[in-house]
């Protein structure tokens, strides 16, 4: 990284080591060897790791990778091969199924359409919206002005919130 603010927050993990932007090719013939002579982790620790959620979602853009940290997501939407991945301040897309991200994030997001999750602690309320005179409901979320259509099928939603 190029940030040594997150040094700290890496050893809190139990990192092997950690470099800073612009790496030297010595310095990193350091971490590498310090790597190979870490012990391996446990059993019950990867059997831990194997089971937990991701934190942070990886988008590539441009030649680059953004570390999105699942915690700001405040939905995820397929769209044809990728899942576009809305925070607050931006979108992201991914090529990963929401499928399978909604199964391994299940006690974060709720489904409101075959083709939306939603982040739960995101959820204001819902609203009635009209479209060519067909009524449906909508999700309300904090800091963006969009709101994603809840489906007929999903409904029972609206009101597991209510109450």
């Amino acid at each position: 990284t190029a940030y040594d603010a997150y040094a700290i927050k890496a050893f809190e993990v139990h990192a092997v080591d950690y470099l800073l932007k612009p790496i030297r090719a010595a310095r990193l013939e350091e971490a590498l060897v310090r790597a190979r002579s870490a012990a391996p982790p446990k059993d019950d620790t990867l059997a831990s790791l194997q089971n937990a959620p991701r934190a942070h979602l990886c988008s590539q853009e441009r030649g680059r990778i953004h570390l999105i940290p699942v915690e700001e997501i405040l939905y995820l939407k397929a769209e044809l091969k990728y899942v576009t991945v809305r925070t607050a301040e931006k979108e992201y897309l991914l090529e990963e199924s929401l499928t399978k991200l909604e199964q391994e994030f299940a006690a974060r997001f709720v489904r409101i359409h075959r083709n939306c999750l939603v982040a739960r602690a995101a959820i204001r309320g819902f609203e009635r919206a009209h479209d060519e005179g067909e009524g449906h409901w909508v999700v309300v979320l904090d800091g963006i002005a969009e709101k994603p259509p809840v489906s007929r099928r999903q409904q029972h939603i609206v009101r597991e919130f209510r109450h």
